[in-house]
């Protein structure tokens, strides 16, 4: 199960998470060999000095969970992140948009975030997929997709479902072997991560990434 671990973005992003709870996160992604850990925009600093020196990135969230954010709004938090240590953003599309057909105002949304990293991290759309329809999710995608960004992701954690490996697939489907795919949202477990692997997902967002990798239990649900 060990193999797992690169494929996982170790996650914390419960709003009553503390110091040492980040602290330890940075630690068991260390332990384990995470790809990265995820962690709301206060803790980027935290963690990037935690993890200094060793492989593992530090992403953190744009806009989340709502998406609903103004674009300055996302661009001035990615700025911000960038400036703290982060080497990823996961940026939720503006859904509402999305939904009422305003195609041009998401794709310039997620451009601006991919033009304000300025090629110096990643950018992951998430498009919340348990609100969205097949249709919604397959353009969400083209979008995500055209306006430069390097992943789409599932799931904020936060909104209703999770990832499916039907979702993975359609994903991948959509964007090619150009860009990356993360299943975020109730991956749990090593067979679940598994499934989503083989849909077409190359990044795992979960907060039991130890369970994953050792077989244990999880701890709770969600971020």
């Amino acid at each position: 199960m060990r193999d797992l671990a690169p494929y996982i973005d170790h996650t914390l992003l419960k709003p009553g998470a503390t110091e040492a709870d980040i602290l330890r996160l940075c630690d068991e992604a260390r332990t384990y060999g995470f790809y990265a850990v995820c962690v709301n925009p206060y803790w980027v600093r935290t963690a990037a000095k935690r993890l200094e020196g060793t492989p593992v990135k530090v992403c953190t969230v744009i806009g989340f969970p709502l998406g609903a954010t103004p674009t300055a709004v996302k661009v001035y938090e990615t700025k911000q992140a960038l400036s703290d240590g982060a080497n990823e953003v996961d940026m939720v599309l503006n859904i509402g948009a999305l939904k009422s057909g305003h195609e041009s105002a998401v794709r310039d949304d997620i451009a601006a975030v991919v033009q304000a990293v300025e090629g110096k991290a990643l950018v992951k759309v998430i498009l919340e997929t348990g609100l969205l329809t097949d249709e919604e999710k397959a353009l969400a995608c083209r979008l995500a997709k055209e306006a430069g960004a390097h992943y789409v992701k599932t799931s904020t954690g936060f909104g209703p479902g999770g990832a499916t490996v039907a979702d993975v697939r359609l994903m991948r489907e959509v964007v090619g072997a150009e860009m990356g795919v993360k299943a975020s949202g109730g991956v749990r477990d090593a067979q679940t991560a598994r499934a989503m692997i083989e849909a077409g997902a190359t990044r795992i967002g979960t907060s039991s990434g130890v369970a994953i990798v050792t077989g244990a239990q999880p701890s709770g649900k969600g971020y």
